[in-house]
């Protein structure tokens, strides 16, 4: 007797990236909740997270920055190699360590939550912006640390002008239209 196994969709890694506060976790969040409801299998790694336990030892020097991002690419490539839909919420502020996520995970959507520093500043419940604006934190992203903007991400999000739900629509539409998850949704 044939036993058949259902056909594995291939997995996928959408790599969020943006300014702190920009809405990178939450529509990650949002996505996660929704595709698992739909029986897809999803991890999140998100940046606050994952430096409580696989990256407690580095800093945020641009060196110690590029090692999280590696280490989280490792993580990624081989949970996006069998068959899982990866959400990843990281500032990853550089752009040739992007480039190397996207080489090394192969299956990858560079999505940018684009979002002007203002409302960033205006939406930040912890109060980091304003401890980098008044010195207390160096080397912070947007403030005393650059931020290199995507080139060509797949996928812009202008998170200050559309709602979470927009922003996680064109998220599921382009999923759909390159075929990592089913038109249904």
């Amino acid at each position: 007797m044939a036993s058949h196994k259902p056909q594995e969709k291939k997995g996928v890694t959408v790599w969020f990236t943006g300014l702190p506060c920009s809405g990178k976790s939450a529509i990650a969040d949002r996505l996660a909740e929704i595709l698992r409801s739909k029986g897809y299998k999803v991890e999140r790694l998100d940046g606050d997270i994952v430096r409580q336990s696989l990256t407690r030892d580095l800093g945020f020097s641009r060196e110690d920055r590029n090692e999280n991002i590696r280490r989280v690419t490792f993580v990624a490539k081989l949970l996006t190699r069998n068959g899982v839909i990866v959400l990843t919420s990281f500032i990853s502020p550089y752009r040739d360590i992007r480039g190397y996520a996207r080489q090394e995970i192969g299956e990858f959507l560079e999505v940018y939550t684009k979002c002007p520093l203002e409302v960033c500043i205006q939406r930040d419940v912890k109060g980091m912006y304003q401890k980098a604006l008044r010195g207390e934190i160096k080397e912070f992203t947007g403030i005393s640390d650059p931020y290199e903007e995507p080139l060509n991400p797949e996928l812009i999000l202008e998170t200050d002008k559309e709602t979470l739900e927009e922003s996680v629509a064109k998220v599921l539409a382009k999923l759909s239209e390159l075929g990592y998850i089913d038109k249904t949704i």
